[in-house]
């Protein structure tokens, strides 16, 4: 079951929380479903360099909370620290959103102690052709550095442009995914190479948690 299942989704409300928090009456769901998305997919493509680790939206009334995770909050605040406001106006206008847009930028001081952040990492040395033996082993370099308690890497495609597809992973560490109240960070990312596409699926252990956080 552990291999069926999103580690995140399988922890909510136990270790995890909900990453959008509002309430709809059902003729509304979808139109602020499709608006999350929306909002997601535009800072994760215009601040693809910023480090983002986790966007976090809250609805409230007429006002619409965001709270971006980023490693580099310098980069989305630009030069003259206008960038907050030039991202409000964008999803203001280009996505057509009538709620009040508050943001909130939060620093993310450890960022080997995100799996987005080390996933996204990884599939960018992926794609300058660094070997994906020596890619696995300073992953893991990069979490026991930041005192993870435990690490698996798996990557899966034309590994080294192998004519057949395989999986490798590799593994330091506890990572108990069977244990509810193991704080298990999972992310997913892609690595386009020249000869297709390599995904990179991480799962990183923290800590035993009793509270949701």
């Amino acid at each position: 079951m552990g291999q069926k299942i999103h580690p995140s989704g399988f922890r909510i409300g136990i270790t995890e929380s909900h990453r959008s928090a509002w309430f709809s009456k059902m003729q509304g769901y979808p139109k602020i479903i499709e608006e999350d998305y929306k909002i997601r997919s535009y800072i994760e493509t215009n601040l693809n360099k910023a480090g983002i680790a986790k966007i976090n939206i809250n609805r409230k009334l007429d006002q619409t909370e965001i709270n971006i995770h980023t490693a580099r909050p310098g980069i989305v605040l630009g030069k003259s620290g206008t960038g907050i406001e030039l991202i409000r106006n964008d999803i203001t206008k280009k996505l057509k959103i009538s709620n009040k847009i508050r943001l909130n930028l939060i620093e993310v001081t450890e960022p080997d102690m995100e799996a987005k952040l080390l996933s996204e990492w990884i599939a960018q040395q992926l794609e300058k052709r660094v070997a994906f033996r020596r890619v696995l082993r300073q992953g893991i370099q990069k979490a026991q550095k930041a005192n993870i308690a435990g690490i698996k890497i798996q990557i899966s495609g034309r590994l080294n442009g192998a004519e057949i597809a395989r999986k490798e992973w590799s593994r330091e560490g506890r990572v108990p995914l069977q244990t509810l109240k193991a704080d298990i960070d999972y992310a997913y990312a892609r690595a386009n190479t020249i000869y297709g596409i390599l995904g990179i699926k991480i799962w990183l252990f923290k800590n035993i948690k009793t509270k949701t956080s």
